[in-house]
């Protein structure tokens, strides 16, 4: 399906590695001005100079901690400067640590939910104003792990059901207010931050890495692990407007992992 985003603003936050780059290059290739933003300005510049190489507009960066407040505002401040405003905005940061549920430390906790449900909600009360103008869209990428429960993966579990309810809750007022909300829940995806899971998944079950994938495609029952670019085509679809009467939904991308009804 082909889709035009030329002259919108598209703010995509973890843009600078794995789903985040993905969805920001799509967005990209569609004509869309795109503003990655991370903690990482190394990565940021990777990003953006793939971005580049691709075609479409130019790619804005912002580095800055997305955990805290003033990390979001510098976001928010660089895009109504620039462009005065966001048809779209993504939240895809996040980066909750897996391990044995009593050897975690508070502060992995409150760093995970730091990052990905509070940075979700600083960089989303910010941005409504300009979203609600351009009649825009938020994506909240999220994880099966809202869904499905894992003992060796409890922060990102929980925080991701919170991020579920945020998204259900905010697709309310976005009725509303002309913004449609909806989540992407990926499975198991290619990227650097499964593997670091895998790691810490390993170290806390005393296994080996390549143990725990093969028991993960064994148990999923899928044939493939997701690219990226699945997330990405979706996002993109959900912003189109062929999808104007889609809000308020989440959607795995897993290759029918999640067990259960939906």
């Amino acid at each position: 399906m082909a889709v035009d985003f030329k002259g919108k603003v598209v703010v995509v936050s973890g843009g600078s590695r794995g789903i985040g780059r993905a969805i920001a290059l799509a967005f990209a290739q569609a004509g869309a001005q795109t503003v990655l933003a991370s903690s990482s300005a190394v990565n940021l510049a990777e990003a953006a100079k793939a971005i580049n190489q691709a075609g479409g507009p130019e790619a804005m960066t912002v580095a800055g901690d997305l955990r805290t407040r003033a990390g979001c505002e510098q976001v928010f401040a660089s895009v109504n400067q620039r462009f005065e405003r966001c048809d779209v905005l993504v939240n895809n940061a996040g980066a909750t640590r897996a391990g044995d549920f009593l050897t975690l430390p508070d502060d992995a906790w409150l760093d995970g939910y730091a990052l990905k449900l509070f940075g979700a909600v600083r960089l989303t009360r910010l941005l409504w104003p300009l979203l609600t103008a351009a009649q825009g869209h938020v994506i909240n990428i999220i994880g099966g792990a809202a869904r499905t429960i894992d003992p060796e993966f409890l922060i990102g579990g929980s925080v991701n059901a919170a991020m579920a309810n945020f998204s259900k809750g905010l697709s309310r007022r976005g009725m509303r207010e002309g913004v449609n909300v909806n989540a992407i829940h990926p499975g198991q995806t290619a990227t650097e931050r499964t593997e670091e899971l895998l790691r810490q998944r390993a170290a806390a079950q005393g296994k080996s890495v390549e143990e725990l994938r093969a028991a993960a495609l064994a148990k999923s029952g899928t044939k493939r692990i997701g690219q990226p670019e699945d997330i990405a085509a979706l996002a993109l679809f959900l912003c189109s407007t062929s999808a104007r009467h889609i809000s308020g939904t989440a959607i795995a991308v897993d290759g029918g992992a999640t067990p259960g009804v939906y």
